[in-house]
C-alpha cells in the first residue's frame, strides 16, 4: 500500500521509518552489547589483571594504589594505567570484532584500498 504524497502520516508512522532508515535498533543493540562488554572487561582488569600486577609488584600490593610523592605531592597513577588497560582490551576486542565482520561481509572494510 504505497501512500501518496498528499496524506500524511501520524506520528508513529514517521518514528518507525525514522528508526528503519537510519538503523537506529540496531545501533541501540549495538550500544547496549558494548556497554555489557564493557562492565565485563573492567570487571576482568579490576578483578583479574590488576591483582596479578600487584603480585609482580609486591611492594605496592594494588596496581590502583601505585603512587609517586615529590615534597608534599602524592601523584596517583596506578588507576590511569588501569583504566589504560582497560581501554587497550576494549579496543582490542572491537578491533578483532570488526575484523570477522568484514571478513564475512558484513559490514564494509575500510582499511583495504579500492
Amino acid at each position: 500500500m504505497s501512500e501518496s504524497p498528499s496524506q500524511k502520516k501520524n506520528m508513529i508512522q514517521e518514528f518507525m521509518d525514522f528508526l528503519q532508515k537510519f538503523g537506529v535498533i540496531g545501533l541501540d543493540i549495538a550500544f547496549i552489547i558494548g556497554q555489557a562488554s564493557s562492565k565485563l572487561i573492567t570487571a576482568l582488569v579490576t578483578d583479574i589483571v590488576t591483582p596479578l600486577i600487584g603480585l609482580v609488584m609486591p611492594e605496592t600490593g594494588d596496581l590502583k594504589t601505585m603512587a609517586f610523592t615529590i615534597g608534599k605531592s602524592t601523584f596517583s597513577y596506578g588507576d590511569l594505567v588501569a583504566n589504560l588497560i582497560d581501554f587497550l582490551i576494549i579496543a582490542f576486542v572491537v578491533f578483532i570484532l570488526y575484523k570477522q565482520l568484514s571478513r564475512f561481509k558484513l559490514v564494509e572494510d575500510k582499511t583495504k584500498s579500492v
